[in-house]
């Protein structure tokens, strides 16, 4: 782990259509050195625009903004039945593997909430890596007050991959200035990257080696305060030489006390492992869950500012904004030209069955599909504003494709309930992240 000096060095690049979603706007880089960002802006602005990128993925970081913070007096509201039972209507007899919770903000003084099977708790799967965002965004924040600090932390803190990435085939974009294209491939032990890097792949990747090496750098923040990064030896030492108790209450504290800090219920939605077999195996840690309606608490209390504070909540939200080719719930074809924010995870499992073959998205012993959106429909009058969290069990049938078409439908209702006004004119179309360098 060490520290590197700021440096800036852009470069044209042709690039290889990737296989992810990825997050954070795409002129970001100067602001976290995640050298992917640069590679995809320069590409977009010349003649030959990346396929995969969308009217609604061209943001710049400044047009990502929190859009509750100037309501204080926002709640949730009662629940809409009209609208609830339009939801369940479209899921039809699968109606039982579902749980959903949504909540319209288009106009934020008039809310409206819809759900169904809200507190049905699920494995959150990769959806529960955003529990380790936010630890690491309130662990930075008790230890440097001001924004700048922890940013400057962020940019310079360089870490290595170790044995804690073992073994996750998840890939990750890797470009180097100069290079023809983006490589995706799993993170390797040795590989060296700066904290917002390995956050981007822990959010929008999804890389479960990521996630557990940023879990393993939690601890050790947590446990060596404002003298981290320290020396990799004396890291390995502490890693190695602390009781695996120890080791766990570290862990489990830092991760789990900002949910409560921050108004989660650690009975309906928290993170208890790490994402590979060797952090699982070296850092034991409990079970997690999660249900519909406490993720979107998450994301209301992130649109308040309330995640810690409202550079926090507004730098996960950043990390969370798709700019890359979009999947699952986020690859319907309606919401090309509106601003997503996404996580999502699966888990399925398979049990021998005469003429069903099982895989990836169709178990017939479990098939979760877990998503956590938010669709910010801008370029439009009036605008529409809605978080979705969709986490379902459907099992022989391929989940990917069922959240899919529940995204467009679901988008279809919304706009529906917020028909465009003929008469106003045309609302002005938001900036593109060709129209600037850095914010």
């Amino acid at each position: 782990m060490t520290r590197r000096p700021l440096a800036l060095c852009l470069v044209a690049a042709l690039l290889a259509a990737p296989l992810a979603a990825l997050a954070y706007p795409l002129d970001g880089y100067p602001w976290t050195r995640i050298k992917r960002l640069e590679a995809y802006r320069l590409a977009a602005q010349g003649s030959r625009v990346p396929s995969f990128l969308t009217e609604g993925e061209m943001l710049p970081g400044d047009g990502v903004q929190l859009n509750l913070v100037d309501h204080a007096g926002f709640q949730m509201p009662m629940e809409d039945t009209a609208l609830s039972a339009r939801i369940v209507e479209m899921l039809g007899a699968d109606k039982r593997g579902y749980g959903i919770a949504l909540l319209d903000y288009s106009d934020p003084s008039r809310p409206r909430y819809a759900q169904h099977n809200a507190d049905r708790p699920q494995n959150p799967g990769s959806v529960g890596k955003i529990m380790a965002l936010l630890a690491w965004f309130q662990a930075l924040a008790d230890l440097y007050p001001e924004p700048a600090d922890r940013q400057r932390l962020m940019l310079e803190t360089e870490i290595t991959a170790d044995h804690f990435i073992r073994n996750d085939s998840h890939d990750v974009p890797f470009f180097q200035f100069g290079q023809s294209g983006v490589e995706r491939r799993p993170i390797a032990e040795g590989d060296t990257a700066n904290v917002w890097t390995f956050l981007d792949w822990t959010a929008s990747a999804s890389s479960n080696a990521a996630a557990s090496t940023m879990m393993q750098h939690l601890v050790l923040l947590t446990h060596f305060g404002k003298d981290y990064p320290v020396p990799k030896a004396e890291a390995d030492a502490y890693l190695k030489n602390t009781p695996q108790k120890e080791l766990t209450k570290t862990y489990l504290d830092a991760i789990r006390t900002p949910a409560t800090r921050n108004g989660i219920d650690l009975g309906k939605l928290r993170q208890g492992h790490f994402f590979t077999r060797e952090g699982k195996t070296r850092i034991p840690g409990v079970r997690s869950t999660s249900t519909p309606g406490e993720l979107l608490k998450f994301y209301v209390l992130m649109e308040q500012g309330k995640l810690v504070d409202p550079w926090s909540s507004r730098e996960i939200k950043k990390l969370l904004y798709l700019t890359d080719k979009r999947i699952r719930y986020a690859a319907s074809p309606s919401l090309a030209d509106s601003a997503v924010y996404f996580k999502s995870g699966s888990l399925y499992g398979c049990k021998p069955e005469k003429g069903f073959d099982c895989g990836k998205f169709r178990g017939n012993r479990m098939n979760f599909m877990n998503s956590m959106v938010i669709i910010e429909s801008i370029d439009r009058n009036p605008p529409v504003r809605y978080a979705v969290v969709v986490l379902s069990n459907v099992l022989r049938k391929d989940s990917s494709e069922l959240h899919q078409q529940l995204g467009a439908n679901i988008h279809r209702i919304m706009q529906e309930s917020h028909p465009v006004a003929s008469s106003a004119p045309p609302a002005t179309p938001a900036p593109t992240a060709g129209d600037a360098t850095a914010f």
